[in-house]
């Protein structure tokens, strides 16, 4: 895990910035900027939205009784689109707009569910295998078995 957050910690800034340099040399420095806001300034509306109907689908389900898992994967899913697109660049804007797209979110959460879901009940097979028997034993020496004294020291 370690490994891969180290590459993505350096490999993702180096991609912001070739994009970032390659988009400014075909429409100009202050495109580019305003470009990033424009991104920024779209995506914060559209978090903002995209937020509001998902804490009203997790308060649904709350009054039906419900678990509400996979709103509250999307939510934290909505976090993460949130800082991709406050984060100066266009790969993590990326990211963060398919995020909030959706069917996108909704795909990306039934998956991250069913991985959490499928972990736990591996961890749960393990802890209950019915082939482990829990107990303790010790090892006696020869001259303990040959004197019937098996509690003596």
């Amino acid at each position: 895990m370690f490994k891969i957050l180290l590459f993505l910690f350096i490999s993702v800034p180096l991609l912001e910035i070739y994009l970032l340099l390659k988009v400014g040399g075909y429409i100009g420095a202050m495109n580019t900027i305003a470009l990033i806001l424009l991104t920024a300034f779209i995506g914060t509306l559209l978090l903002r939205q995209q937020g509001l109907s998902t804490l009203a689908r997790v308060q649904q389900t709350l009054d039906e009784g419900r678990l509400p898992a996979g709103a509250l994967i999307e939510g934290l899913l909505l976090l993460v689109a949130g800082a991709l697109l406050l984060t100066p660049g266009f790969f993590t804007d990326a990211i963060g707009f398919f995020c909030l797209v959706p069917p996108c979110r909704q795909w990306l959460a039934g998956h991250l569910l069913s991985r959490l879901l499928e972990r736990q009940r591996t961890q749960a097979r393990t802890r209950e295998d019915p082939d482990i028997i829990e107990g303790e034993y010790w090892e006696e020496d020869e001259r303990k078995k040959n004197n019937n004294n098996d509690y003596l020291p």
